[in-house]
């Protein structure tokens, strides 16, 4: 049935009051909206003309139509946030959905080669089979795994095959899987103090016995460990670039890290988030290249290389732990789609992959400098920041004070999506300081531009 000009008028009343369409947002030409629902032209113009009417709608010309700017419709009143997220702080809940500027973790979308990866794309939709419309593979199609395993061992130094790669869901199911498969309710499982928060949450729920351990300039404090913690059976470590303090694990803290899991049987989740992504060395090793007991467990993910909506990561099993983890998965998993498999597969295996990684590692280089620079003309001394190898974020300590957590809010109401560095410790010890993407930073002038919006209020605090 068509629409008629009522049901143009209200649907776009309703959606403007319940705040789907925002003051301000843009609502699709006359022309353009009339050939979409197939009516007249002037039955879009009768709804609009009475949206304007009513002051939910303006007319600006050349700029098209939008809503009202100055509409002000009362704020709906959500439920109680804490029940639902339990201890997250405030400043971190929903941060993977709230829009704007400076979340860490987000590639650089602006130069995804999108025009490559959609014709990948058509290509797999077109060459699907009948058999691979059925259930997927729980631990994976085939020839990704193949690639996977090819990266690795030429990229991250590892040395494992097609048979010992795993496909999941990403961080969340990667976890799960692994804990699931060689943990039992009593084991003790040590994460680093600071963490990364969405994993110290997961941690929390699943793991009774959850202990942290301290981080430093050097990366986890293996002593600390082998002092309070030596009976632990995991280990969850970012050896490549901490999370967050973007600082590397020292090698003879990698070495003693691997000792303590060759001694007490124990096992280390080493989590390889954004490891790819190095600016002074040509090769930055992972933990697992140096594994000469087969004790570590490699977990990485497509979302900070590709886009964060592909939902792929993947694990390198121990190979005592194959068919341990092959019945779990059976069980617990479903298997990812084979089509998505499909494209990532092609981008892998043509060159796509490695020629976009050396291009974003030129340009996260020279983003971070803005940042830092940007950072350095606005603040002055107020921040300051710690050199470091690679990554996708800075931290922006606080050169004195504490009130990370005040400024973070302020700065996030400017639609600044920074953390408080505060906020990812669960111990004592803490720091202070801001958690900053860059990654989508196009220029110096965009860094000033973004840092300046929250400048007085900042100052205000920092006095």
């Amino acid at each position: 049935m068509k629409s008629g000009y009522h049901d143009i008028y209200t649907r776009y009343r309703d959606n403007i009051t319940r705040g789907v369409l925002k003051p301000g947002d843009k609502v699709p030409a006359i022309r353009v909206l009339a050939e979409e629902l197939k009516v007249a032209r002037k039955t879009v113009e009768t709804a609009y003309a009475i949206l304007i009417g009513e002051g939910y709608l303006v007319s600006q010309g050349a700029r098209g139509t939008r809503v009202n700017p100055d509409l002000n419709l009362p704020v709906k009143q959500s439920a109680p946030l804490e029940q639902a997220t339990g201890t997250l702080p405030e400043s971190l809940i929903t941060q993977r959905e709230r829009a704007g500027f400076l979340r860490a973790g987000i590639p650089a979308l602006d130069s995804f080669p999108y025009k490559k990866w959609l014709l990948l794309a058509g290509q797999a939709t077109r060459s699907m089979r009948q058999d691979e419309m059925l259930n997927p593979p729980v631990m994976g199609w085939a020839p990704l795994r193949q690639a996977i395993a090819r990266y690795l061992n030429i990229s991250r130094g590892l040395s494992c095959t097609a048979e010992q790669v795993l496909i999941t869901s990403g961080y969340s199911g990667s976890l799960r899987l692994i804990l699931d498969t060689l943990a039992s309710r009593s084991d003790k499982v040590v994460f680093e103090d600071p963490g990364y928060f969405m994993g110290q949450q997961l941690l929390k729920r699943i793991v009774p016995r959850l202990h942290t351990v301290p981080v430093d300039r050097s990366g986890m404090d293996t002593d600390y460990l082998l002092r309070h913690h030596r009976d632990a059976r995991f280990a969850i470590v970012t050896p490549s670039h901490q999370s967050p303090l973007a600082v590397t694990l020292s090698l003879p803290r990698k070495q003693q890290l691997l000792d303590w899991a060759t001694q007490n049987d124990a096992w280390i989740i080493e989590d390889d988030y954004d490891g790819e992504f190095h600016y002074t060395r040509k090769v930055l090793p992972s933990l697992k290249s140096l594994d000469r007991h087969d004790r570590v467990i490699f977990m990485g993910t497509f979302s900070k290389t590709v886009m964060p909506s592909l939902r792929m990561g993947y694990l390198v099993m121990p190979a005592s732990t194959v068919e341990a983890f092959t019945d779990c998965a059976d069980i617990v998993a479903s298997g990812q789609p084979v089509l998505t498999q499909k494209i990532l597969t092609a981008f892998l295996n043509e060159g796509h992959f490695f020629r976009h990684l050396k291009k974003m590692r030129t340009l996260y280089q020279q983003r971070r400098d803005w940042m830092i620079a940007a950072l350095q003309e606005v603040y002055g001394e107020r921040f300051f920041t710690e050199q470091n190898d690679g990554g996708m974020h800075i931290v922006a300590f606080l050169t004195k004070g504490s009130c990370d957590r005040e400024i973070a809010r302020c700065w996030q109401a400017q639609q600044l999506q920074v953390n408080a560095l505060s906020e990812w410790y669960r111990g004592s010890g803490k720091r202070y300081g801001l958690v900053m993407g860059y990654n989508n930073v196009r220029s110096f002038e965009e860094a000033l531009e973004l840092l300046r919006r929250p400048l007085a209020e900042t100052l205000r605090l920092l006095e």
